[in-house]
């Protein structure tokens, strides 16, 4: 029997990826671990938790970081169970460090970022971040990936999410192929395609993470809680193309579902 740390995702949790495009795991790193990354966010960003006077700007982002504790928090056992079981044993990269950081605070000025979107997976050469590419085998991309370093409660700017709407998107990128689209084209319509879906909440404790779909649409919103709220959002990046001729994972599987399809190879599937 696998250890409480090592037991990453139930049955019930793989099919609520496939089906809703999420699934909330608790207790996925340590609080000490979560105290750790906040203290090297603060001295990054010259920012203290004790001088609210500092917090003038709504959300300040950095990039990424790969010093142990940013290490320790993407690479526990459980976290690595949970790839295995979304992705497939042996097609991802472990995690060398975690990035971006959105740092949000306590503020009435609206942040100017909290559009609804998908995180594009590849074409990140281009300096125009709308010309960036997602396709419908997710090339690039195996997991969107939400860590929460700090306690996020309902006014503290959780993510939205909308509730299956990785499945949406998923048929609207079918035809393009391999080529897929730039973000400019995906997001033309605002992603009208998904405003029927329900709505979640990314909140939870400090120590957990959200294991989304690559496609799952999602936003930023207001911060309207007292404490600056810490998380990470870094992708899981795979170690190879999706191979057809393999069982398919839960990220392909769901897909799969979503098109109709046995396999997943654009507009030449059938």
């Amino acid at each position: 029997m696998a250890k409480p740390e090592e037991a990453g995702l139930s049955a019930g949790q793989i099919r609520q990826f496939i089906s809703k495009g999420f699934v909330k795991l608790e207790e996925a790193f340590s609080p000490e671990i979560a105290d750790q990354c906040r203290k090297e966010l603060w001295a990054e960003i010259g920012l203290s938790p004790d001088e609210p006077d500092g917090w003038a700007r709504p959300v300040i982002r950095v990039g990424s970081k790969s010093s142990p504790p940013f290490v320790a928090a993407a690479n526990t056992p459980k976290l690595h169970r949970a790839y295995d079981q979304l992705v497939g044993q042996g097609r991802w990269k472990a995690p060398l460090g975690l990035g971006t950081f959105p740092i949000r605070f306590p503020s009435p000025d609206a942040p100017g970022d909290d559009g609804w979107h998908v995180d594009m997976s590849f074409g990140q050469e281009s300096a125009d971040f709308m010309q960036w590419r997602v396709n419908v085998k997710s090339s690039g991309r195996a997991l969107l990936m939400l860590f929460l370093l700090s306690d996020v409660g309902p006014d503290d700017a959780p993510t939205r999410i909308r509730v299956g709407s990785h499945a949406v998107i998923a048929r609207q990128l079918l035809p393009y192929g391999e080529a897929g689209l730039t973000l400019r084209e995906l997001s033309a319509d605002g992603y009208a395609s998904t405003e029927r879906c329900e709505e979640a909440l990314a909140s939870g404790a400090a120590g957990t993470v959200y294991l989304c779909h690559p496609f799952l649409v999602h936003s930023a919103q207001p911060h309207r809680g007292t404490r600056p709220r810490f998380i990470a959002q870094p992708p899981l990046l795979p170690s190879g193309e999706p191979d057809p001729a393999q069982p398919p994972y839960p990220v392909q599987a769901a897909i799969r579902q979503a098109c109709g399809l046995k396999d997943v190879r654009g507009s030449e599937s059938t």
